[in-house]
Order: C-alpha cells, then structure tokens, then sequence
C-alpha cells in the first residue's frame, strides 16, 4: 500500500493580511473583511485566525454571527463580551472562550480597562452542524499545565478538558524551555493540524517558525515539535480538513 507524503503550507507572519483601524490593529492569517487570498480561505473548517489588539475603552460594537463556532483566547488584557443570550462575561489570559453561533446570536466585544491594551486570538471554526441552538462557555485553565506539555483547551467532548465546540477539532496550548521537544498524535484519522507560533522559535518537523507564524501540515498522524528559545509558546490546532 502506498504511503501519502505529508504535505505542509507555511504562512509567515509577515505574509498576513493587516488592518489598522486605530483602536484596533489586527492581523488576518486567512482571509477576512477587506484582506481577501484567494490561496488563503481556509485550512479545512479553521476559517478566521484573527491577531487582534484592541486599545483601552475600545472594542467591537453588537454585531450578529451565524452558523459559525467562534473561539477567543486572550493574550493579554481583558476582554468584556455581552450577548442575545443575557451573559455579560470578562475573559482574560488563561480563560478560554467558545461560542457556537448556529441560528444566529448578537454580541459585542470591549477593552473596558483605561490603561493597557487587550490583545487576543479570534478563531471561527466552521460547524459540523448547522442552526443548533446558540450556546456560550468560557473556562478558567491553570497556564502552569501547559509548562513543557500540551494542555487541551477545546475538544469535541463537553466533559474533556478546555471548552466544546460542535466539531471534531482539538485544541492545545504549550509553554516550553529551550530545547524541549514532544510529539503530538493527532486524534482523528484524516485530520489536519494548524500550528500558530505565540512566542518564541519552534521546528516542527524540518520546519523553522518564528513567532506569530504558521503552519499547515496533513496526512500526518503525529508531528514532532521542538522549542528553539526559552520561553516559547505555541497553539496547536486539530481541525477536519472536509468541510460538511
């Protein structure tokens, strides 16, 4: 039987679409609002990979999504989110946020503090499901379980780890020291891996990646990662590559 070669798409941070707005200056790794890639749509559901910070007092004025599963991760600073759905929450850095659109769900995004910016990850996965009722989860995750592993921070599994969202898609967060070096097995056969560097220097497999780059890799069932500066952080993300 022949074996299919793994195949990798590399995105330099440098490469990303960029708007600057002012109060917010964000960073598109696919294609979104006015940055529009035809080679940069998607990687299978993962659709929106935002970079975003948002200045003091500022933020996303009430605005509808549909049919979309929409996760924040807070880099620094704090976010405050309300939504149709009555919750008035404050995600900060070490909280996870998902949010699962389906029928529709009105909501809004603000940095509340007078003194320090709020930067953090929007990430829209496309669902495996369409219309579900609209539903909110946040969680609170101890950064120090992510010291030289992977913390799971999204899942498929109300009861694992992390936050659900309603596709078979992994998420996870690691904080490594120089040289430390570990394997991810991918969970689900046929599945892609996106990885995002935070911080710092990695290989993955024979690839160089510096911070706030990244990389595509299918038709892997593990992939080996390892830390080429001190301190280096990286999101991992296990997504379907076939769009239901």
């Amino acid at each position: 039987m022949d074996t299919i070669a793994t195949k990798t798409v590399l995105h330099k941070a440098g490469t990303r679409g960029h708007a600057n707005h002012g109060w917010l200056d964000s960073h598109h790794t696919f294609s979104f609002a006015s940055y529009h890639n035809p080679d940069r749509m998607n990687f299978g559901v993962l659709r929106v990979l935002n970079d975003d910070r948002v200045d003091p007092g500022m933020g996303f004025g009430t605005h509808r999504h549909e049919n979309m599963e929409i996760i924040s991760i807070p880099l620094e600073g704090d976010l405050e989110h309300k939504d149709s759905m009555g919750n008035t929450t404050v995600i900060r850095k070490g909280d996870i946020q998902a949010m699962s659109a389906g029928t529709g769900i009105f909501h809004s995004e603000y940095n509340k503090n007078s003194d320090k910016l709020t930067k953090f990850l929007q990430i829209w996965v496309i669902p495996n499901q369409q219309n579900v009722t609209p539903r909110y989860d946040q969680v609170t995750l101890d950064e120090n379980d992510r010291h030289n592993k992977l913390q799971q921070v999204l899942s498929p599994n109300a009861n694992d780890e992390g936050v659900w969202i309603h596709q078979d898609a992994w998420f996870h967060l690691g904080n490594f020291d120089k040289d430390f070096a570990t394997t991810y097995k991918l969970k689900k056969e046929g599945n892609g891996i996106y990885a995002f560097i935070l911080k710092g220097d990695f290989t993955i497999g024979e690839t160089a990646l510096n911070e706030r780059d990244g990389l595509g890799i299918t038709n892997a069932s593990t992939i080996q990662i390892t830390a080429n500066s001190e301190g280096a952080a990286i999101l991992l993300m296990e997504v379907p590559m076939k769009i239901q």
